[in-house]
């Protein structure tokens, strides 16, 4: 059957009114800000529980601090007598600071470099596409399962001077045993030996996720240019796996800084304060002596210097990162 159409009459027109138009226009400004409105609570809505635990956690923490570095406390860890910043000149008057920041550094210097290093080596030779490669990859990212505390008692036990396998192996070979967490040159050495092992697993998969995203084709170029492997790691594969090296750095460095448990565990600072590093003084003074307001001082120091770090970082040790 055929449709009909009729067409409309002589007075009646296709197109709306100027009228219809505007009040078109105008309803919706009104309905795009409601549908904003509504995603911007949706939104806050999905960010109050992570918001609720940082304040908990972190924004009131840092707030009290800054309120803490100000004042004395009595013995019982309360607010005695506001001395404004009496605490922070105490502080950086004080030849204790100076030795633990200059621990700090030297634990840094000992763990970030050798830790980047040995996760760039296993990540090179087990990113090959090769049988059994799995089971190498497994090993050498079990220590990101394995806590401070756990880690910290089986070196303890490495340790030990008579009854520790690593002094069995030197007595193989004829070398004296060696006090490792009681000599005061070793000791910061076998503290840093502990941190690189237990923070190579999460290294190795930053390593390793970065030389797994290198394009084969680029390989396949190099090979038929003639490039060597080693010439191809280091002119093709580290340039291209800067970004993951920059952020493993930072991430590696601020960690370094924040290193307690292990010292706590198997040090707890000595001997001679030769590992008492700025985290573990700032726990003396807070936790052991009660001394909260120096306490607090000297955890906005440490933050203040992070801070500082981590913007050098970005400012200047970024511009020689290579981003595809």
């Amino acid at each position: 059957m055929e449709k009909e159409f009729t067409l409309p009459s002589p007075g009646h027109s296709l197109t709306p009114s100027v009228s219809e138009a505007q009040a078109s226009n105008e309803t919706k400004p009104v309905s795009i800000k409601k549908t904003k409105r509504k995603e911007i609570m949706l939104a806050y809505a999905c960010l109050a529980p992570s918001l609720l635990i940082f304040g908990l956690f972190l924004f009131y923490p840092l707030l009290k601090s800054v309120y803490l570095s100000l004042f004395l406390t009595d013995p019982q860890g309360r607010v005695a007598e506001f001395v404004g910043m009496d605490n922070f000149r105490e502080i950086l008057t004080s030849e204790m600071f100076y030795k633990s920041f200059g621990n700090t550094l030297l634990f840094i210097l000992l763990t970030v470099p050798t830790g980047i290093a040995a996760a760039v080596l296993l990540a090179a030779l087990t990113h090959n596409k090769l049988k059994g490669m799995k089971v190498f990859r497994f090993i050498f990212s079990l220590p990101m399962a394995v806590s401070v505390g756990t880690g910290s008692m089986i070196w303890m036990i490495l340790y030990h001077p008579t009854l520790g396998v690593l002094n069995y192996f030197l007595s193989l070979v004829g070398t004296q045993p060696i006090q490792w967490l009681t000599d005061p040159k070793w000791a910061m050495i076998s503290i840093a030996l502990m941190t690189v092992w237990m923070n190579l697993g999460f290294n190795y998969i930053l390593m390793l996720s970065g030389m797994q995203g290198v394009s084969e084709d680029i390989y396949d170029s190099t090979k038929i240019d003639g490039s060597g492997p080693f010439r191809t790691f280091f002119r093709i594969t580290m340039p291209l796996i800067s970004p993951t090296l920059f952020f493993t750095s930072v991430v590696s460095v601020i960690g370094a800084f924040q290193a307690f448990g292990q010292i706590n565990i198997l040090t707890k600072g000595g001997p001679i304060n030769s590992t008492n590093v700025m985290v573990f003084n700032i726990y003396q003074d807070a936790f052991v002596n009660f001394r909260f307001g120096i306490g607090s001082a000297q955890a906005l120091i440490l933050f203040a210097i992070i801070l500082l770090l981590t913007v050098f970082q970005f400012k200047f040790v970024e511009k020689k990162v290579h981003y595809q």
